[in-house]
C-alpha cells in the first residue's frame, strides 16, 4: 500500500502522515516549495516528498504524483490570511479532487480510496439533512461572503453528485470534523452519518489527532471502508 496526502504541511496532514508512519506505511506527501515540515516527517524514510502546487501541475505530473497509490487523502484548505481567503486558488480543494477523479489510474484490481477533509459546515441534502432557517441564511453567507467556504461545499457536492456510486476507479469518502482543535493524544470520539448538534449555533469540537486516526483507519480497514464509502461522516470528540 501507498498513500498519498496532499496538504501535509497543514495541522492536521502533519498528523495524517504520522498516523500512516505509525502504522508503517509508504506515504507521498505533496508540499508547496516554501512549506515547513517538522523533522520527523523530513526525514523519516517512509516519507516521500515532493514539491510543488497542486493547481499548477499538468496532467503528466498529476499522473506521476498519482502513481502506485491506493489511497489519496486531501487536507488541502486555505491560509488563513486575506490572499489566502480571498486570492487565487479560490477553489483549490474543487480543483483537485476534480483532477484527482478525472486523472486516477484505473486498477483492475481494486478502488482506488479518495478521502476528502470536509466540514461540519456542508449540508448532505441529497442523505436527507436540513437545516434550520438561522442556519440557512448564516450558511448561505458564508458561502456568498467566504470563498474557501465555497470551495469545501463545491468539492463535497462534487463527490456526491457528480462522482456518486458509478465511477469504476474511484470510492470516496467526506469526513467532515467539527471545530478542530489541538490535543496531544488521541481520544475517545464519536463518528455519526450525520450532524446530532447544530454546526452554527452549538458547534462540538474534534481534535485533529482524532480526525487523523479516523482518516488512517478508513484508509487501512477494508471492513470499516464499506461501513463509510460514499458517504460523508462527522467526527465529534466525547
Amino acid at each position: 500500500m501507498r498513500v498519498l496526502v496532499l496538504g501535509a504541511s497543514g495541522a492536521t496532514g502533519k498528523q495524517v502522515v504520522r498516523q500512516f508512519i505509525k502504522r508503517q506505511i509508504p506515504t507521498r506527501i505533496l508540499i508547496r516549495k516554501s512549506a515547513v515540515l517538522p523533522t520527523d516527517l523530513l526525514e523519516h524514510p517512509l516519507v516521500e516528498i515532493v514539491k510543488g502546487n497542486i493547481n499548477e501541475l499538468n496532467d503528466a505530473e498529476m499522473k506521476q504524483l498519482l502513481r502506485d497509490c491506493d489511497v489519496m487523502i486531501s487536507c488541502l484548505g486555505h491560509n488563513l490570511t486575506l490572499k489566502g481567503m480571498f486570492g487565487k486558488p479560490r477553489d483549490l480543494v474543487f480543483d483537485a479532487i476534480q483532477r484527482i477523479c478525472e486523472i486516477v489510474p484505473k486498477r483492475a484490481d481494486k478502488r482506488v480510496k479518495l478521502i476528502l477533509m470536509s466540514t461540519v459546515g456542508y449540508t448532505n441534502t441529497l442523505s436527507g439533512e436540513t437545516n434550520s432557517l438561522g442556519e440557512k441564511i448564516i450558511l448561505s453567507i458564508l458561502k456568498l461572503l467566504l470563498p474557501p467556504h465555497r470551495d469545501n461545499v463545491k468539492a463535497a457536492n462534487y463527490l456526491i453528485a457528480k462522482m456518486g456510486k458509478k465511477d469504476e476507479n474511484v470510492g470516496w469518502v467526506a469526513v467532515r470534523p467539527d471545530t478542530l482543535v489541538d490535543h496531544d493524544e488521541e481520544s475517545p470520539y464519536d463518528v455519526c452519518e450525520a450532524p446530532v448538534r447544530s454546526p452554527i449555533f452549538n458547534a462540538g469540537k474534534t481534535s485533529r489527532i482524532n480526525v487523523s486516526h479516523f482518516i488512517a483507519e478508513l484508509a487501512t480497514d477494508d471492513k470499516m471502508w464499506k461501513d463509510w464509502e460514499f458517504k460523508t461522516p462527522v467526527i465529534y470528540n466525547k
